[in-house]
C-alpha cells in the first residue's frame, strides 16, 4: 500500500509540473491590436535615430526577399532545423506589424514573442536585441511605421518538421539561452568602448553568425566563428586567422566600404551589411569598429603598428605573389594542374605589382575551411558600394568540378603555410548542391 501511495505521489507531482510547465510557457497573452500610427505623428529627430539603428540592426537585409520589396519578409534561412521564411516588418496592418504597439514590438524585440502571443524563432536574434534599451527600440519603431512603406506582401510558411513546428517549444529554448537584460556599461572601459559594445553585442548582432552553436541552435564560443548562408563568418576573438591583425581603423574602411588594404574586398552575406552602413554616421561606425579590433585581443593596434607586426607575412606574400616572366611550376602533378586554371583565369589580375591586396594576405586563402574562396571563385565578387573598382568575374560556368577543386588545392599551397584542405571533391559537390 505504501508503493501504491507514493507512486501516486510522484504521478502528482508529474502532473502538477507538467500543468505549471504548460502555464508557464503560455504565460503571454494577445496585446491588444492598434490602428497604425499616423506617420506624422513621431518626431524627425527619433525617425532619423530609428534609421540609423536599424541600418546598424540589418533589419532590411534580413526581412527582404526575393520579391525584393524592403522589410516586407520572405527571405529563405537554412537552418538545422529547417527553413525559415523572415516576416513582413512593414506598416501594413494585416500582413505586417501595422497593428502592434510600441509595446508589442518591444516584447519581440526583448522577449522574442508576437503581438498574439506567439513565440518566435531565434533565426530572428531577439536574444541579441534584448540589450537594447527601451528608447532605442521606440526609435526604430518610429521609424518603421512613419517611413517604411506598407506592403501586403504575405511570405511563405516555414517549413520546419516536429517537434521544431511546435512553436511553445521555444519557452524551454529561451528558458535555457534567453537572458532578458539590458545592456550594462563596463565602468573599466571609456565611452567608445562601451559604445561599440553596445551595438556590437546587442543590435548588430555580430556574434550571431560569427560564433559557432550547439545543436539547439544557441551561441557557443562568442565570436569563435560560424557559418552564415554557406559562408565561413570568420572568428573575430584572439582565433583569428587573419594574416594581418585588425585595427580599428582598417575595420572602419572594411565597415564603411567593404574594402581594406591589408584585407581585402566583402563577399557574400557581408556585402549587404556594409552596404547598409555605408551612409551610417562615424558616431556609431568608429566605436563598432573600435570594439570588434579590442575583441581580436589587447592592446589594439594602428594599421602601421599591424603590419610591422605582420612583416613575416607580408614578406611572404610579396615572395609567392604570381610573377608573369617567371611562373611556379610545381612538380606535384595536381598542383600542377591547379596552377594552370590560375594561369588562364586568375594571373590577368592576380600577379605581382597588381593594386589588389596579395591573395597570400587574403582571409579566404587562410581560413580553415575553403567554403568563402571557393563561391568566391565560382560566383565572383559583386562589390559593395564603396568599392565598386573592385569587383571579380565569376568563373564557375567556365570551371568544372575538377577544375575548382584543382584551383582550390593551388591556392592554398601556394599562398599559405597551412596543411591542405580535407574533402575539397566533397565541398565543391555540396556547394553546387545549393544551386539546385
Amino acid at each position: 500500500m505504501g508503493g501504491r501511495r507514493i507512486l501516486g505521489w510522484i504521478v502528482l507531482l508529474g502532473v502538477v509540473l507538467a500543468v505549471g510547465a504548460f502555464a508557464w510557457a503560455g504565460r503571454y497573452g494577445e496585446l491588444e491590436a492598434i490602428a497604425p500610427p499616423d506617420q506624422n505623428s513621431f518626431d524627425r529627430q527619433l525617425v532619423e535615430r530609428g534609421r540609423e539603428l536599424t541600418a546598424i540592426g540589418d533589419c532590411e537585409v534580413c526581412h527582404t526577399g526575393l520579391a525584393g520589396i524592403p522589410f516586407a519578409g520572405g527571405l529563405a534561412l537554412p537552418t538545422p532545423f529547417g527553413t525559415i521564411y523572415t516576416t513582413n516588418i512593414t506598416p501594413d496592418p494585416d500582413a505586417g506589424i501595422g497593428a502592434w504597439s510600441e509595446e508589442a514590438f518591444r516584447r519581440a524585440m526583448h522577449e522574442g514573442v508576437d503581438r498574439e502571443g506567439r513565440y518566435l524563432y531565434p533565426a530572428f536574434p531577439y536574444d541579441r536585441f534584448t540589450l537594447t534599451t527601451d528608447e532605442d527600440i521606440a526609435a526604430i519603431y518610429a521609424y518603421i511605421m512613419s517611413d517604411v512603406p506598407a506592403s501586403d506582401l504575405v511570405p511563405p510558411e516555414n517549413e520546419l518538421g516536429f517537434p521544431f513546428n511546435i512553436r511553445l517549444s521555444l519557452a524551454g529554448w529561451n528558458l535555457l539561452f534567453l537572458k532578458n537584460e539590458r545592456f550594462q556599461p563596463d565602468p573599466n572601459q571609456d565611452e567608445e568602448w562601451n559604445r561599440g559594445a553596445y551595438l556590437v553585442e546587442g543590435l548588430g548582432h555580430c556574434g550571431s553568425c560569427h560564433s559557432p552553436r550547439n545543436l539547439m541552435g544557441a551561441e557557443v564560443n562568442h565570436y569563435d566563428g560560424g557559418f552564415a548562408e554557406g559562408w565561413l563568418a570568420p572568428a573575430l576573438n584572439e582565433n583569428s586567422t587573419a594574416p594581418i591583425r585588425w585595427s580599428r581603423d582598417a575595420l572602419v574602411n572594411y565597415l564603411y566600404d567593404g574594402w581594406d588594404r591589408d584585407h581585402g574586398v566583402t563577399a557574400g552575406p557581408m556585402t549587404p551589411i556594409v552596404n547598409h552602413l555605408y551612409d551610417r554616421s562615424e558616431d556609431n561606425v568608429y566605436p563598432m569598429a573600435a570594439y570588434v579590433a579590442w575583441l581580436g585581443g589587447t592592446p589594439v593596434p594602428t594599421s602601421d603598428e599591424a603590419r610591422e607586426a605582420a612583416a613575416d607575412r607580408i614578406a611572404f606574400a610579396n615572395e609567392v605573389e604570381w610573377d608573369e616572366a617567371n611562373p611556379p611550376e610545381p612538380a606535384d602533378e595536381d598542383l600542377a594542374r591547379g596552377a594552370v586554371v590560375y594561369r588562364d583565369l586568375c594571373a590577368k589580375c592576380h600577379k605581382q605589382g597588381a593594386d589588389i591586396v596579395p591573395l597570400a594576405l587574403t582571409s579566404t586563402v587562410n581560413f580553415p575551411d575553403p567554403a568563402n574562396i571557393l563561391r568566391v571563385v565560382r560566383d565572383g565578387v559583386r562589390p559593395p558600394r564603396g568599392a565598386m573598382n573592385r569587383s571579380m568575374p565569376a568563373f564557375g560556368p567556365s570551371l568544372t568540378d575538377e577544375n575548382l577543386v584543382d584551383v582550390l588545392r593551388f591556392l592554398r599551397d601556394r599562398y599559405t603555410d597551412k596543411p591542405a584542405w580535407t574533402d575539397l571533391d566533397k565541398a565543391v559537390a555540396e556547394a553546387r548542391a545549393e544551386l539546385h
